[in-house]
C-alpha cells in the first residue's frame, strides 16, 4: 500500500479533475453531435475527450491503480486503489449551455470486502469553482476551507435535486414532495451543483433517487469533511447505494426522517438520533 499522504491524494484527484474539465470545457456552448446511450442518458466528444485526459494522467502517476470511468469502463479491478471518473456529471445542462456542470474525481481504496472513498474532488470550469477534500483534510473550496451551514430548522432549509418529478425513481417522489413542503423552498440545482452548495453552506440538503458510483464517490469525502452527512436512503454512509441524501449536520436526521428514509449510521452502525 502506497504511503502517499491523503493531502497529496487530494490534490492529485483535483489536478485529475481540472485537466480533465478543462478538455470538457474547450467543447462548451460548441457544435456538438449528441449520442443517446443504452440506459438514455446523452454522450458527447466531450465527455470521451475528458476522460481520456484523465486516465492518460493517473496512468502515467499511478500506473498500478486501477480506474473507473463513465466512459470507458473499468481496468485493473482488484488494485488495492482505483480512481473513479465522471468527466462530465450534468451532460444534459452541458449539451444546451448551462454552465452547472463539473467533473468529478475520487480515489477509492480496498479495505476488506468493502471499498473507502479516501479522497475526492469536485471540479466546475464554467463557473470557476474546485471541492477537493480527503479522510482527515477538511473540505477545501477554490483553496479555502469550507463548511457545510449551521440551519438547524427544516422551514429555514434550502432543499435540491436533480428531478423534482424523480422520473428514475418514481417511488421516492412523494418522499421528496414531504421534504420540499417543509424546507423554506425547493430548487433543482441538481447533479453536481447541488452537492457544491450543500458543502458550502449555501443549501441545506442535496437528494437523489438514483446515482451511479461516479455521480456520488467524490461528495462522499467532500460532504464528510466540510462537516455534513451524506448516505444511501438505508442510512449507510456510502457513495455504492445508487441513491444519495446529503445534509448539514444539524437537520441530518429531520431530513431524512421527511424523506421516508433510514436515519444515518455511526461507524459502529448504530443510528444517530
Amino acid at each position: 500500500m502506497s504511503d502517499t499522504s491523503y493531502a497529496t491524494l487530494m490534490h492529485a484527484a483535483l489536478d485529475v479533475a481540472r485537466v480533465a474539465g478543462d478538455v470538457a470545457l474547450r467543447h462548451f456552448r460548441t457544435a456538438l453531435s449528441i449520442e443517446t446511450k443504452s440506459d438514455g442518458s446523452p454522450v458527447t466528444i466531450a465527455d470521451r475527450a475528458a476522460e481520456r485526459a484523465a486516465r492518460e494522467w493517473i496512468e502515467q502517476r499511478f500506473p498500478d491503480h486501477g480506474i473507473l470511468g463513465e466512459e470507458f469502463g473499468e481496468v485493473r479491478a482488484d488494485a488495492a486503489r482505483r480512481w473513479i471518473v465522471d468527466p462530465i456529471d450534468g451532460t444534459k445542462s452541458f449539451v444546451r449551455g448551462v454552465p452547472l456542470w463539473g467533473t468529478l474525481v475520487a480515489l477509492v481504496e480496498r479495505d476488506g470486502d468493502a471499498d473507502r472513498v479516501i479522497s475526492g474532488a469536485a471540479y466546475f470550469p464554467a463557473i470557476g469553482e474546485s471541492l477537493a477534500a480527503a479522510t482527515g483534510t477538511g473540505t477545501w473550496w477554490n483553496g479555502k476551507r469550507c463548511s457545510v451551514s449551521q440551519v438547524k430548522r427544516m422551514e429555514e432549509a434550502i432543499v435540491l435535486t436533480t428531478d423534482e418529478q424523480f422520473r428514475h425513481a418514481p417511488e421516492r417522489r412523494d418522499a421528496w414532495n414531504a421534504l420540499a413542503d417543509r424546507a423554506l423552498f425547493s430548487r433543482s440545482w441538481g447533479d453536481c451543483y447541488g452537492y457544491l452548495l450543500v458543502a458550502t453552506g449555501r443549501a441545506e440538503v442535496m437528494v437523489d433517487g438514483i446515482l451511479s458510483a461516479w455521480d456520488a464517490a467524490a461528495f462522499l469525502p467532500i460532504i464528510r469533511e466540510a462537516g455534513g452527512v451524506l448516505t444511501d436512503w438505508t442510512g449507510k454512509h456510502t457513495a455504492f447505494g445508487g441513491n444519495a441524501i446529503a445534509t448539514n449536520a444539524a437537520i441530518a436526521t429531520a431530513a431524512r426522517r421527511l424523506l421516508g428514509a433510514s436515519d444515518a449510521e455511526d461507524a459502529s452502525g448504530t443510528s444517530m438520533e
